[in-house]
This record gives C-alpha cells, structure tokens and sequence, in this order.
C-alpha cells in the first residue's frame, strides 16, 4: 500500500501530474478513470491522503460529505441525472480496491444491470 508520498492519487489531486479535472472543491478532485466501465466513468478523491473508507475517521466527516456532494456535482455535470448514475467505493484488495487511496467510482450514461466486476 501507498503512503501519501508514493501515491498516484495524492500526485493527480495535488495538480503535480496535470489531470484534467471534472469537478474540484476544497477537499476533493474529480478526473476521468483511465480505464472506464462506463460511457461516463469518473473518480472523486480527497485531496488528503486516506488509504480506504476503514480509515476515516470521526474529523473526517466534513470531507467525507463533501465527496458524495461532488460525486453528486460530477452526475449533473455529467448529464446522468435524468437517467440515474452509480457511486461505488471499493474498500480494500478483496473488494477489487486497486489504488489505495480512497475514491468514489461516478458511473452512468448507460443502463447498469450488472454489479461492477
């Protein structure tokens, strides 16, 4: 597992890799998943390190809440309103938790029958 100084995700939310963002705030940036599963597939990730959901913690709170209010943000800029979206967080290897940092899957733009794989 990444600390904060070797992870990707703290890299792309600090601006250092030059990711295009959907969507920012204080807290948390939203950028295009590089491997989509969706037409509309898009990631919202605290600025702060946090490996997983596990490692929230009670001073968390306010940037925990606003992680759902920009996922939320990212579906309307998103045009998945209408139609609905998925928001999926992946907690750890098991759970198919890939880069640990913790970060919200937006999905839409499509009819999402299946669970994610």
């Amino acid at each position: 597992m990444a600390d904060a100084a070797n992870c990707l995700f703290c890299a792309i939310a600090s601006g250092a890799l030059g990711t295009e963002f959907i969507a920012e705030s204080d807290r948390a940036v939203a950028f295009r998943d590089i491997q989509p599963q969706a037409p509309s597939h898009v990631l919202v990730v605290p600025r702060q390190h946090v490996a997983a959901l596990r490692d929230l913690e009670p001073d968390d709170d306010v940037m925990a809440a606003e992680l759902l209010r920009l996922a939320a943000e990212v579906a309307r800029r998103e045009g998945l309103l209408a139609g609905g979206y998925r928001v999926v967080i992946n907690d750890g290897d098991d759970a198919g938790q890939t880069v640990h940092h913790l970060h919200l899957h937006v999905l839409g733009g499509r009819k999402l029958n299946e669970p994610l794989g």
